[in-house]
């Protein structure tokens, strides 16, 4: 069947999603959505009834398109050549895509987007940078982000330094009604501070302030982008919940949280290049907010195309607009295999606002479907709490605790619980130690390169070929804000790999603003995040094991694939 803009192959849980649409029906869910009534998804509105808000964002944010526009005249006139955003998850991800789908308008600055405790990069951006002429986002929903206070402390430091002037003018603030942030702002006297709908969670912020002023700032017309919005918002109505498939995204969460329910919870995303980034935008929306309770859709990115066969009995794949031509004796392999398959239909780069909405809708009524809150992160502090530990901890003693390796060879460590002679069939043993319906996620710790991630590329399609898993990578600290909930939160089947390295260079973080000393690197916050998320896995009786090179993880990440 098709609603508007989406086709669904079904094929034997047609009948499923079908009922649970009846059923939705019966129950009013759509208008009951609209109400703002949380006992969609609870009995309490704690961390519900606070976070419905993004239903209204683009009526909202569409009634302030002028006054954004003004606000930021003095940086899009060609006196700022570069705009930093600082940002973690929700923050940084809706601004990396209309980034990356957009680029920047002629006579607008450029657009980067920080998002990493990695001292390689860091190091890097802060060399390329005109300090005098750049402009740093600080965007953080709470103000308080671990990851987002260190990286201010850097570059507000770094430019008071090298500029000679006061830094205030090169730092705007995106936060919440209440935040911290604020009254920093008003210590510092900054004169661009934006707050934010306190109702409105990060992963649902898209196009509110925190998506729409780093858009604008590029020359991005997010009147069009809200427009879009608007349209699909109002086809989501109840009115338009006739039960002929008018309310897509109500549709569309219907089928996600059923075949979800049915053990396909492997949603495998393929999109056209272009629209690369609003993947990673899903899958922190669909991941952080599903993964709960022992239940979870792990969103799959990236992935090398393989035959058929080699997908295991829990995929779903979602195509976005490809040429039917390419893909559609793939697709009806896929559908005969029994594999459900779902094409999204989008016909310019302006859809984005539609489908950001129609996501976050399906995302809601998923969870909904599936009988968990969509709204809340309640494993996500484990790791902050273990990195804070072991921060105080290191401040006090300067080191960190031993720990001996299982197993050394040549320049590579693995740790953990493991069996075998070498690194090799350590990590075969690992991986078919693995349950049913199991998935690898392999956690990265390394400086991004294009060699990094070929090697990431080829172990991944090992991994797959020989086990049928899905395999997910995810960049350290990057995805404790977009994967990190669901790998403690879900049903316990992730088999994690945490592949770490020596920093080439370190980058100390200011322990205050405007003054000297530093107590702790962004290469040992980085250290301290990985360990703590290891920790944290362990508690949910996660399984992992760390793979660590002190001298070429490209090599070594070759050798990993040639060798499974």
């Amino acid at each position: 069947m098709e609603t508007a803009g989406v086709s669904f192959l079904l094929g034997s849980y047609q009948s499923a999603v079908t009922n649970a649409v009846d059923k939705m029906r019966r129950s009013n869910i759509a208008a009951r959505i609209w109400a703002n009534d949380f006992h969609v998804w609870k009995p309490s509105p704690q961390e519900i009834s606070n976070r419905l808000a993004w239903l209204h964002a683009p009526l909202e944010t569409s009634a302030n398109v002028k006054s954004i526009r003004a606000s930021l005249e003095p940086f899009t006139n060609g006196s700022i050549e570069d705009v930093v955003l600082l940002g973690m998850g929700g923050s940084s991800l809706s601004a990396e895509v209309f980034n990356n789908i957009f680029g920047s308008a002629p006579g607008f600055p450029r657009l980067q987007i920080l998002d990493t405790t990695d001292p390689q990069i860091i190091h890097d951006v802060a060399e390329k940078l005109n300090l005098a002429k750049t402009l740093f986002i600080v965007s953080s929903k709470s103000g308080s982000t671990l990851e987002i206070v260190s990286l201010f402390h850097y570059f507000y430091n770094l430019t008071a330094e090298k500029t000679g002037v006061s830094a205030n003018e090169h730092f705007m603030f995106i936060t919440d009604e209440g935040s911290p942030m604020l009254e920093q702002a008003w210590r510092l006297q900054l004169p661009y501070v934006f707050s934010n709908n306190p109702n409105i969670g990060g992963r649902y912020s898209a196009l509110s302030l925190v998506g729409m002023i780093p858009a604008a700032l590029i020359g991005v017309e997010i009147d069009k982008i809200l427009q879009n919005a608007l349209v699909v918002a109002n086809q989501e109505k109840a009115d338009f919940f006739s039960g002929k498939g008018d309310s897509t995204g109500c549709f569309l969460g219907a089928a996600l949280g059923t075949l979800a329910q049915y053990g396909r919870d492997k949603l495998t995303l393929i999109l056209p290049p272009s629209w690369g980034s609003f993947g990673d935008w899903l899958e922190q929306l669909i991941a952080e907010s599903t993964g709960k309770e022992g239940k979870g859709i792990l969103p799959v990115l990236n992935e090398p195309q393989m035959d058929v066969s080699s997908y295991g009995e829990d995929r779903v794949f979602v195509i976005f607009n490809h040429n039917e031509d390419d893909w559609s004796s793939w697709i009806t392999r896929l559908a005969s295999a029994g594999h459900p398959v779902l094409k999204v239909r989008i016909n310019g780069f302006y859809d984005l606002g539609g489908q950001m909405f129609l996501w976050e809708m399906a995302t809601a009524v998923a969870s909904h479907i599936m009988g968990i809150n969509p709204f809340d992160q309640p494993d996500v502090e484990a790791t902050k709490k273990y990195t804070k530990q072991m921060i105080a901890q290191f401040k006090i003693n300067q080191t960190w605790p031993e720990t001996k390796p299982s197993l050394a060879e040549g320049d590579c460590e693995i740790y953990g619980e493991i069996s075998g002679s070498n690194i090799f069939v350590a990590l075969k043993n690992f991986l078919s130690s693995s349950p049913q319906n199991a998935y690898a996620g392999l956690q990265v710790y390394l400086s991004p390169s294009t060699e990094i991630n070929e090697a990431l590329d080829a172990l991944r399609a090992a991994i797959l070929r020989r086990s049928r898993m899905a395999v997910t990578v995810g960049y350290g600290p990057r995805y404790l804000h977009s994967t990190g909930q669901l790998h403690k939160g879900d049903a316990g089947r992730g088999m994690f790999i945490q592949l770490t390295g020596e920093n080439a260079l370190d980058v100390e973080i200011p322990d205050a603003l405007c003054q000297r000393g530093s107590s702790l690197t962004f290469g040992q916050l980085k250290a301290a995040q990985g360990e703590a998320d290891r920790l944290a896995l362990m508690d949910k009786g996660r399984k992992i094991i760390r793979i660590h090179w002190k001298k070429d993880p490209v090599a070594g990440l070759k050798n990993l694939a040639e060798n499974l």
